[in-house]
């Protein structure tokens, strides 16, 4: 029950476990500076991190990587959207087109304050190119805090697969950005 609550929940129970994780961890851990919190996923991870960038200010800087941030053009262009996106909302995107954008992060753009390293990968047939394409302009528009870094000849197995000096060069991007807002 547990693992299929998110089921056409994306961005609801998951993202309130998601903070109350982090709000026990901030009770019990006092090392952990509230005042400095980063967040970084990928995937379903890189979902999330879009999604919790437009719903709370409380990190100073964020990484999403190959996130699905449109519900509805995840339907068209992905290897899986066509079915995936089905699956959790239970319609076509013309037959609920409101669950769609509630469900993604790219509507929430208007609301993301904290700086976003955006990572995605240019043969992502899982979450396409055009995922990150389009909130990195969503935010770019609104001179949001925004760097969108594309991987050539690289999949959805970037981080993990990728040719080594990718995945090299990944990480220094990474520890730079949060280097750079969470040292300070």
């Amino acid at each position: 029950a547990f693992t299929r609550a998110v089921v056409g929940d994306w961005g609801g129970g998951d993202y309130a476990d998601v903070m109350a994780g982090l709000d026990d961890a901030l009770d019990r851990c006092d090392f952990i500076d509230p005042e400095r919190l980063g967040v970084l996923g990928g995937s379903y991870g890189g979902f999330m991190t879009s999604w919790v960038v437009g719903h709370t200010n409380r990190f100073k800087a964020a990484c999403s990587e190959r996130a699905l941030n449109s519900m509805s053009s995840m339907f068209g262009t992905s290897d899986i959207g066509h079915s995936f996106t089905e699956a959790h909302s239970g319609a076509l995107p013309w037959e609920d087109p409101r669950w769609y954008a509630d469900h993604s992060p790219l509507t929430y753009a208007k609301d993301i304050a904290t700086p976003l390293l955006i990572i995605h990968a240019e043969d992502d047939l899982r979450c396409p190119m055009e995922q990150s394409e389009q909130l990195f302009v969503a935010l770019k528009k609104q001179r949001k805090d925004v760097l969108f870094i594309r991987f050539p000849g690289e999949s959805h197995e970037l981080s993990r697969s990728g040719k080594p000096r990718h995945r090299l060069e990944r990480f220094k991007h990474i520890l730079e950005w949060f280097g750079k807002y969470l040292m300070a």
